[in-house]
């Protein structure tokens, strides 16, 4: 199959009376001459370490930078008194999301998805979900899949690198593929999942790469709780039959164009952005 565009891979879904995971799954098997029982072993063992990447968050670590840690825990407190404007559902989303980032950022194990730097967006999408009970492991495994899907078109035809593309490609590329997937777990079609990479994408698009000192912490870590946050709005959107005008893969191609047009200074090299402020230089002089 080695499908080149989402449309590809939606195409082929509704062709052959698919959901949108199982077509990617498919197409993982023949190009990697593997068994769809060891495929789907291997992303179980993902989710796995994605569960308990926040079940092992530590509520007192810090970086060894001393940028990043406690927020997760701070947030996850801060909703449990119901000050939060969001439901229970979405704060949590936020909570699992610091946390993970966080996680990465104090050198524990993560699940790139598709970077280090957006590890926090997918997991945070599915793990309150699933603690919840209003998705099954099984469902979660499966709308993996489909993340993957969206990410490796993404990665084949734009990029999924801050220092190639900018944050839009970390970030933004995460957003898409959680929104995608929660789209699929939430029982849409293969359209509805392709319209809501579309709009993650396009929410995002610009988004630059500037991490302070050329850490992965601020604003990395922050930024995946927007990740989250336009995943799931934009899943919504389309599961609501909402049309997105621009075509995701004509954004994916509009997004790469992007990335190239930007600065070198906005593209992980920590010299422009955020990272330029009087603040930020403070504290790498610190």
């Amino acid at each position: 199959m080695a499908f080149k565009t989402l449309k590809e891979i939606a195409d082929y879904a509704i062709a052959e009376k698919l959901p949108f995971w199982k077509a990617v799954l498919k197409d993982d098997c023949e190009e990697n001459g593997t068994d769809q029982k060891t495929s789907v072993e291997k992303m179980a063992h993902l989710w796995a370490v994605m569960l308990d990447t926040v079940k092992n968050y530590n509520p007192d670590e810090v970086s060894a930078s001393g940028l990043s840690g406690t927020d997760g825990e701070k947030f996850a407190r801060y909703a449990s008194e119901n000050k939060s404007l969001f439901g229970s559902s979405v704060s949590e989303m936020i909570s699992v999301a610091i946390k993970t980032a966080e996680a990465n950022a104090c050198m524990h194990r993560i699940v790139a998805c598709p970077t280090a730097g957006s590890c926090g967006v997918v997991p945070s999408v599915f793990i309150p979900l699933f603690k919840s009970g209003a998705a099954t492991e099984e469902d979660c495994i499966h709308a993996l899949f489909t993340a993957a899907g969206i990410g490796k078109i993404i990665a084949m035809n734009a990029s999924i690198s801050g220092a190639e593309g900018g944050c839009q490609a970390e970030i933004g590329s995460a957003s898409a593929m959680a929104s995608g997937a929660l789209v699929e777990m939430r029982g849409g079609t293969p359209e509805q999942i392709v319209a809501a990479v579309g709009f993650a994408l396009q929410n995002l698009m610009g988004l630059v790469c500037d991490p302070v000192g050329g850490l992965v912490e601020i604003p990395c870590v922050k930024r995946n709780v927007i990740g989250c946050v336009n995943a799931v709005s934009c899943a919504e959107m389309a599961l609501a039959g909402i049309c997105v005008r621009i075509p995701a893969d004509e954004t994916v191609c509009a997004m790469a164009a992007v990335g190239r047009a930007m600065n070198v200074d906005l593209r992980e090299t920590g010299r422009g952005g955020l990272a330029a402020t009087p603040a930020a230089l403070s504290i790498v002089h610190r």
